[in-house]
């Protein structure tokens, strides 16, 4: 079975060349070497390389660097502004970049909550028009979502880490799946896709987690696995797991079938993306 991270990140300490925004949790740097290291220790095939927002805002250029020089393991996925009035240009250079598979919109404060915005939606218009799916960060925000993917049937919606808030650092919520009704009613949008993404982080267990399993044999059920795909959203986690521990539990588990599994840790992605690694 070919197994591909959904999310992964990889950042440059900062410097002024390339100046952080802010800063991100996580160790001092994690460059594509050593994300690559981390890779090849657990038997992971390929990732998703996400270019951190948090530190970069909407430039890419040090994940394409990074992809460049392991083309055979990384795809992109790029922040984009939508608030932005040139956002659909960007798009379109966007999708001629070497390795581009889809573009992020980063549902935060001081972006619009209204399922009808404009911005958002001509976002969703250009990434249908050049076939990119959008990742979404939008915790506290599925209602929302449900609204854009009513109003953009024809744009493939990836809801990163479960739309559920997920920590930096230990302890989970007390509550961490309080709001998933809330993404199971998205399961009835057929261009909704879902991230298991950092799910080990909402454990209040260790290793192999437990107590997650029964939520997410909800979303499995509701989704079905050709819409559901597993990442370990890699580095948020440091704090909280260690790379190896976001990938054996889903890899040795007994609650997935191995077809399943095989589709969960690799298959729809491929599908969705269309991209697989190539060793």
């Amino acid at each position: 079975m070919t197994i591909i991270d959904a999310q992964v990140h990889a950042y440059e300490r900062n410097h002024p060349g390339r100046p952080w925004h802010a800063v991100l949790h996580g160790p001092p740097e994690v460059t594509g070497d050593d994300m690559v290291a981390a890779m090849n220790s657990v038997g992971v095939d390929g990732a998703l390389l996400v270019s951190p927002w948090t530190l970069y805002q909407y430039d890419a250029s040090y994940a394409i660097a990074v992809r460049n020089a392991h083309p055979s393991r990384f795809a992109l996925i790029k922040p984009v502004d939508p608030s932005d009035p040139g956002v659909a240009d960007t798009i379109a250079a966007w999708k001629a970049t070497p390795g581009t598979v889809a573009i992020r919109i980063m549902l935060v404060h001081g972006v619009s909550d209204d399922p009808a915005d404009p911005g958002i939606n001509r976002v969703l218009a250009s990434a249908a028009k050049h076939s990119l799916p959008v990742n979404l960060l939008c915790w506290g925000r599925l209602d929302q979502v449900k609204g854009l993917a009513s109003r953009n049937p024809n744009t493939t919606l990836v809801v990163d880490h479960l739309g559920l808030q997920q920590p930096f650092e230990p302890p989970p919520s007390a509550q961490p799946f309080a709001d998933l009704p809330k993404l199971l009613a998205l399961a009835a949008h057929k261009n909704v896709v879902v991230k298991i993404t950092g799910a080990c982080t909402l454990s209040h267990e260790p290793s192999p987690y437990k107590d997650i399993w029964d939520p997410l044999a909800r979303i499995f059920d509701a989704f079905g696995f050709e819409r559901c795909m597993w990442g370990t959203d890699w580095t948020r986690a440091v704090a909280l797991l260690t790379y190896k521990e976001g990938v054996e539990p889903f890899r040795l588990t007994d609650r997935i079938a191995a077809d399943d599994r095989a589709a969960l840790m690799g298959g729809t992605l491929a599908k969705v993306y269309n991209w697989s690694p190539s060793r």
